[in-house]
Order: C-alpha cells, then sequence, then structure tokens
C-alpha cells in the first residue's frame, strides 16, 4: 500500500470515529442537508444532497445543474454506507488499497444498486449508525468534504 493510500484511510477512519452526535433529529438532519446546500453555493458548485434518518428521507435539495441521474448515485452511494456501515469514500478506498478495481463484484452486490465512490457519510449517535448524508455532482472527494464540513458545523453547534 502506497504511503498516499495510508494517510487518506487514516484520514478518512479518524473522521469516523469523530463524527458522532450525542443525539441526531428530524431538525438536525435539516440543518445538515441545507449546511451542503449553503456551502456549495458559496462555493459555486453544482451538487444535491439527502439526508436520510433511518429510513426516512428527511431532507432533499438539488441546486441548479443537477440531474435526476444524481438522485440515483444518492441512493447507491447511501446504499454502501447502511450495508457497510462506513463512509462510501472509506469503503471504496479500501477496496482500491486490496487493489480491488471492481468493488461491486467482489463485495457481490448489484452495482444498480451500490455505488462505491465518495460522497456519503454515516450519521452516528454514538457507535449507532441512525442515518446517512449525502451529496453528489461534483466529484467524490469534494462530495465526501461537503457532507464532513456540514456534519463536523452540525457537531460545533450542539
Amino acid at each position: 500500500m502506497n504511503p498516499a493510500t495510508n494517510d487518506t484511510l487514516t484520514l478518512l477512519t479518524r473522521e469516523d470515529t469523530e463524527l458522532r452526535f450525542a443525539a441526531f433529529e428530524h431538525d438536525d438532519a435539516i440543518s445538515v442537508g441545507q449546511r451542503v446546500i449553503d456551502l456549495a453555493r458559496q462555493r459555486e458548485l453544482t451538487i444535491s444532497v439527502a439526508v436520510w434518518l433511518g429510513e426516512q428521507l428527511v431532507f432533499q435539495a438539488a441546486l441548479a445543474g443537477t440531474t435526476a441521474d444524481n438522485d440515483g448515485w444518492m441512493n447507491r452511494k447511501a446504499a454502501v454506507v447502511r450495508r457497510f456501515d462506513k463512509a462510501s469514500l472509506l469503503v471504496a478506498e479500501q477496496m482500491a488499497a486490496y487493489g480491488i478495481d471492481d468493488p461491486a463484484t467482489a463485495r457481490m452486490v448489484d452495482p444498480m444498486l451500490y455505488a462505491f465512490n465518495g460522497g456519503a457519510v454515516p450519521i452516528r449517535i454514538g457507535a449507532t449508525q441512525v442515518g446517512v448524508a449525502v451529496a453528489s455532482g461534483v466529484n467524490d472527494e469534494v462530495e465526501h468534504a461537503l457532507v464532513v464540513e456540514a456534519v463536523r458545523a452540525q457537531l460545533a453547534e450542539g
């Protein structure tokens, strides 16, 4: 494994342990989603965002320039988080570190239901996953960073 991959995995794993709430409710989900939209507007990015609490879609919005295809990507990335209990980018990077270039086949999942791309992050109360926040429209790293920044801001507020 090259040092850059190891650094990325270390960062993503650390994020997973840091991004944990004492409580997370509907208003928090709405706030996280709105933060992603606000950040994207400030940076002139085209983005779609969704936040689930359990299986309930609590917040969804899309800026001009996105399409219904972004909704599909968000659903597929969120499925990765729900199944593997990790940020979608962390799962993708772990697979890449093992030399796996087709994670769907390696994990024996339907690629029409699972997208091993960045942008989806688990919402946790303590260690328990209670939801997912996800963005689509730019690229894996930017989408992941936007969601993480929004979740961090929500944590700092609470």
